[in-house]
This record gives structure tokens, sequence and C-alpha cells, in this order.
């Protein structure tokens, strides 16, 4: 199994046995972390987290899952605004100075393919924390570490991704990994507007994997054993008035969730806006809480993998 230097698309991740010692990893780091047995294996080492765009789970998880490794962390909050590219830096000019300060780093960029473009000037790691309408590797490697966790396998699966489907970078990053799995059937439920874009349909046609599109969400209900719901997202919208007119089209609420299978388990990789009600979770099946911290162990886990 060849070593990966960067990370910056799911498709590096579809390898089981990397996804398996990553799995492992993190695993036994959560284990290690509850018992405060960590080991500091990145004594000395730097992260640097640069993002463009906003973010709290992402940057901080990675910012927590360094120190909790022993390492040390720089970062640019909002990079767009408050770095030299006010000033107009260009990306490859801030990777090539900030690789010198830094052993690793997570860039979150609003332009699809800047991870790409900086990962080839980059003499350190760099790991994709999300480029535009690109996409979210780390993210889907959480994604489908949770589902194992709380499902116990991934095999033979009904998934319902819910919402926004076109804009939704951890769907696209995330159907990729699905389609690793026999039996796997997946809805794609959004409105029309923002239905998953060709080239996603045809990687699934390809895969053979069987999938249904739709604008409703009630068909899925009964059948899923995994609903992942997606923010829609404002800033994606060139105005205010497409956005009101869908934002709220899908909208889990205790009814909903108590419709669903005993074991299924509600997915959404945060933030929400009005797309789950707060009274989902308490309910047995909101996994988004677990999911958000199961991204603190798999970096945590990816961290090691690029600097140990």
């Amino acid at each position: 199994m060849q070593k990966l230097k960067h990370i910056i698309s799911t498709t590096q991740l579809l390898n089981r046995k990397l996804q398996e010692h990553l799995f492992v990893s993190a695993a036994q780091m959560e284990r290690d972390d509850a018992q405060r047995t960590l080991s500091r294996p990145l004594s000395g080492r730097i992260l640097a987290t640069i993002f463009y765009e906003p973010s709290t789970r992402t940057r901080l998880s990675f910012e927590a899952a360094m120190q909790k490794l022993g390492g040390g962390v720089l970062t640019a909050e909002n990079a767009r605004d408050s770095s030299s590219a006010a000033k107009g830096e260009s990306i490859a000019d801030a990777i090539r100075v900030i690789s010198g300060y830094a052993d690793v780093i997570a860039l979150r960029h609003y332009e699809e393919g800047a991870a790409k473009a900086a990962a080839k000037i980059s003499p350190v790691p760099l790991i994709n924390a999300g480029d535009g309408i690109g996409e979210h590797p780390t993210q889907a490697l959480a994604d489908i570490y949770t589902i194992e966790k709380e499902l116990g396998g991934r095999d033979g699966l009904r998934v319902a991704l819910v919402g926004d489907l076109l804009y939704g970078r951890t769907i696209h990053s995330l159907l990729p990994l699905l389609c690793l799995y026999p039996g796997v059937q997946i809805d794609l439920v959004s409105p029309a507007q923002l239905r998953l874009p060709a080239k996603y349909i045809q990687h699934l046609e390809r895969q053979g994997v069987h999938f249904r599109e739709s604008d409703k969400l009630g068909a899925s209900i009964k059948s899923a054993d995994v609903i992942y719901i997606t923010r829609v997202q404002k800033e994606r919208f060139a105005s205010p008035q497409e956005y009101e007119a869908i934002k709220d089209v899908y909208v889990i609420d205790s009814k909903i969730a108590d419709k669903l299978k005993k074991h299924a388990i509600i997915m959404h990789a945060l933030p929400r806006v009005n797309e789950i009600a707060p009274e989902v979770d308490s309910n047995s099946r909101a996994a988004y809480f677990r999911q958000a911290k199961n991204a603190l162990y798999i970096r945590m886990a990816l961290l090691n993998y690029l600097l140990a």
C-alpha cells in the first residue's frame, strides 16, 4: 500500500486496506483519549489551518487533533480577508511561504480545485478541508466511519441523501465511498434546482449502483438505514429569493424521525439551519453530533498517517 503524501480527493481513499487502517487507528485513539493515555507522536510538528471560507467543526477538529497528538497549530481563520490574500497575494505564494513554517497544511478554499493546485507546489502534506462545491474528503471518511460504527457494516444499506445535492461537497465526496460496497442502494432526494450533477449520476451508473431520484422525502422514510440531510447553502445562491424559495423544503422533526427504522441513523455534516428540528436531538437515531466527534478521531488518524 503506497503511502499518500496529500489528501485532496475521496478517490485517493477508495482503498479498503487504507480505510481499515485509518478506522482502527481512529478507534484506538478514541479509546486512549477517553482513558487519558494518548501518546504524543507528533510532538514538535506543526499544522497550519488556512481557511478562506468560514468553518467551526472542520477547523477546530483539525486543530484539536493536532494538539491531542502533541503537535502545535498555526491558524488563519478568515484568510480571505485577514491574511495577505486581502492584499492580493496568490494562493501559490501563500502555500510556498506557509510550508516553510508548518509540517502539514489543512486548506479550505472557496474555489473548486484550489486544493489540488496548492498540493502541486506544496513540499509538505496538504489536506483538502473543502474546496468550494468540489470535495471534502476527510468529512466523507468520517461519514463512512460513522456509518460503520453505528450500523456495524456498510454492505446492503439503503442511504438517502437529502437536500442540496448540487452544491453539497460532502455529498460529492461521500458518493464514491458508498459505491465501494455491494448492495448499497441510494436515494437522491432534492428539489429540481439542487439535483446531483450529471458527472456523479454517471459515476453511479458506471459503478452499477442502484439509485433513484425524487423530490419527495416520504418514499425514503421507512426504507432508509441512513438519512443524510444537508443544509441548503445560502452562500451558493445568486439571489436571496432563490434561497428563500427552497430553504425549508425538507425538515426532519420527531414525527418523521419516529417513522424511521429503529436502527436507522440521521446524519448531517453541520451546521444545520432548519432542516433538523432540535426536538430530534434526543432521539437515539440522531447521529450527527456523534458524527462530528468521530471526525476528530479520523483527522487524528490522518495526521498521524501523514506525519508519523
